[in-house]
């Protein structure tokens, strides 16, 4: 015999029966805020059936309720928290401290006090950090290694043996009352209603509360906001979706919702309405701050003691904490104090062991001083963080502004012909053997597959080839920035500042020409345009194949640094391809120059 499903009033009332055994069908009726003539016919039904004795639940409605039952819990901890910057940088934002108790043991203790006790954490960004929660908590770990390339579904990919009555935690949210319980009826997102324009994800629901709309973008609407529950059907469906959708390459930056959120018609998924102040996400630090005004003050942050220390000013005075996105090397946020704008940079992983961080400081120094970087504050040369003053660019630099180009090669053409000189060498093609050590060596997975592709071995002879012609050009090492390209000048009205030195040293000047074109759109014939303005003359042959081949040369070091990148699982997008084209189109056209010249 099939087991009877109770309709979600008689789920209501048994299982208000269960916690709280009632005294009245009145009393019955207020506790689960229907009526008493509902609640009179459910009692009927639930004597017919066995589950209730008078007002008490018996055995049989404990069977009942048994389909109902949560199985287990998995808290999401795997991500970066990137808006959370700068804390996120040094710390998992779920292992923060809020009102005296770690964000996600916070969250593990109250699944636990509502008899959820199958709990597991997915790790990833800093795992190590994690790892005591295991036996300190009695949970089990996962580990999912795609974290820093897949969004969240990649979480639930890990787990997806253990959907069923599953409740989907986040690791940083902050519950000031216990949302959990033991039995739960239906899949549900917890809600909270949001006044005025939010970039939240909005819910749209059916007359019965079955959400038939979700995406990001609202206004005065009920957000996704805390906790998911999948029932065991909800959870079936979904993992199916998310095997057919999970190699599909638009699948990768989707978060689990988005996924959802496209297959709605068929995952039945219920709003759970909370009032405000019982669900906190804390996306910034100033909203944190908010919630906790002392925690900015007793967080445990070397990147916060860098900036007081700097600018002599207290924790207190540091507001509006914003992630910049743009870079592809560092992570990067920008803050105020004390009524002025400032930017920190905190080095990426994938810098170690590459950049020079000393001789990075005295370029940076020397920029001051000839006034080509009027930003710079302070560069710790032993760990590589900088602090910056904020530039508020009035428009982005523009390979095809005739302004733009001509005022950022006379800012590199000043920084050639000044004389200064910093103890550190920058031989492009000697910098590039580095990088393939690095990925022949195969300290990251699969990196020594990324330069077995057929035209290699010609690129990589190519350059050689060029590189030797260039050195026989014999010219002299002058100060070069090695990384001139759109993204480090910065046009502020009149003004125009070369910001980020971390690659410069004593070089070849036509490295900069190289890079400065390496990394733009320009056609051959534009590309000529732009060495003669480098020169503020038409170049001689061998000014001109000199440029030329050092195109290639920057183009290639650029590109096997993207491949080095990329193995690091920091993709660069369409640089990787830009540079391969260039290094192989101006290589060839560099070499014809030199050949003929020989000849």
């Amino acid at each position: 015999m099939e087991a009877y499903m109770l309709t979600e009033t008689e789920f209501a009332v048994l299982n208000e029966l269960r916690k709280n055994p009632a005294e009245s069908q009145r009393g019955l009726a207020q506790a689960t805020d229907l009526s008493v003539g509902t609640i009179n016919s459910t009692i009927k039904r639930f004597l017919q059936l066995g589950y209730v004795d008078g007002l008490a639940i018996t055995e049989q409605g404990l069977t009942a309720l048994e389909p109902y039952r949560v199985k287990n819990a998995i808290v999401m901890a795997a991500g970066m928290s990137t808006r959370f910057a700068p804390i996120s940088y040094e710390k998992p934002k779920g292992l923060l401290e809020v009102r005296g108790e770690l964000l996600i043991e916070r969250v593990i203790r109250q699944l636990q006090e509502a008899g959820i006790t199958d709990i597991t954490v997915v790790v990833g960004y800093k795992m190590e950090q994690f790892l005591f929660l295991e036996d300190k908590m009695n949970v089990k770990i996962a580990i999912n290694t795609h974290y820093d390339e897949r969004n969240n579904h990649s979480t639930l990919k890990i787990v997806e043996d253990q959907l069923d009555n599953t409740y989907i935690c986040c690791s940083d949210n902050y519950y000031t009352e216990n949302v959990f319980e033991p039995y739960v009826y239906q899949a549900y997102y917890a809600a909270v209603w949001h006044d005025g324009p939010t970039d939240e994800w909005g819910i749209y629901t059916s007359a019965r509360g079955r959400i038939s709309k979700t995406g990001p973008g609202c206004a005065d609407a009920w957000i996704m906001y805390g906790q998911a529950y999948y029932d065991r059907e909800f959870s079936k469906k979904f993992v199916k979706i998310l095997n057919e959708v999970y190699d599909r390459p638009e699948t990768k930056s989707k978060l689990w919702e988005e996924i959802y959120a496209d297959h709605i018609k068929e995952l039945d998924m219920y709003i759970r309405e909370y009032p405000s102040g019982i669900i906190y996400e804390f996306d910034s630090l100033d909203e944190l701050r908010s919630f906790e005004p002392d925690f900015i003050t007793n967080i445990d942050s070397s990147i916060l003691d860098n900036i007081c220390s700097t600018l002599n000013v207290e924790r207190e005075a540091l507001t509006n904490f914003s992630p910049i996105i743009e870079g592809l090397s560092n992570l990067s946020f920008c803050f105020e104090a004390a009524g002025r704008k400032y930017v920190y940079r905190h080095p990426g992983i994938a810098t170690q062991g590459i950049l020079n961080r000393c001789a990075e400081a005295d370029a940076e120094k020397i920029a001051f001083e000839l006034g080509l970087d009027k930003t710079f504050i302070h560069l710790d040369p032993d760990t590589g963080w900088k602090l910056s003053h904020y530039v508020d660019v009035t428009e982005h630099f523009d390979y095809h502004n005739p302004r733009h180009v001509k005022q950022s090669l006379d800012l590199i053409r000043q920084l050639h012909t000044s004389g200064k000189c910093i103890d550190n060498r920058f031989d492009i093609f000697a910098e590039t053997a580095k990088i393939k050590e690095r990925l022949l060596g195969g300290g990251q997975a699969g990196a020594q597959k990324r330069l077995d592709f057929p035209d290699f071995a010609e690129l990589d002879s190519r350059a050689a080839k060029l590189y030797q012609y260039c050195q026989a050009d014999g010219i002299k090492p002058v100060l070069c920035h090695n990384d001139f390209y759109d993204p480090n000048i910065l046009v502020e009205g009149e003004s125009m500042y070369l910001i980020d030195w971390e690659y410069s040293g004593m070089s070849d000047y036509a490295c900069d020409v190289g890079v400065f074109i390496g990394c733009s759109d320009y056609t051959f014939e534009e590309a000529l345009e732009v060495i003669n303005l480098y020169f503020e003359r038409e170049p001689s042959a061998s000014e001109l194949r000199h440029c030329i081949a050092y195109v290639s040369l920057a183009s290639y070091y650029w590109f096997v640094w993207a491949l080095y990148k990329e193995a690091c699982n920091e993709p660069v997008g369409e640089y990787l391809y830009l540079w391969y084209r260039f290094a192989k189109e101006y290589g060839e056209r560099a070499l014809q120059l030199y050949e003929i010249g020989e000849n």
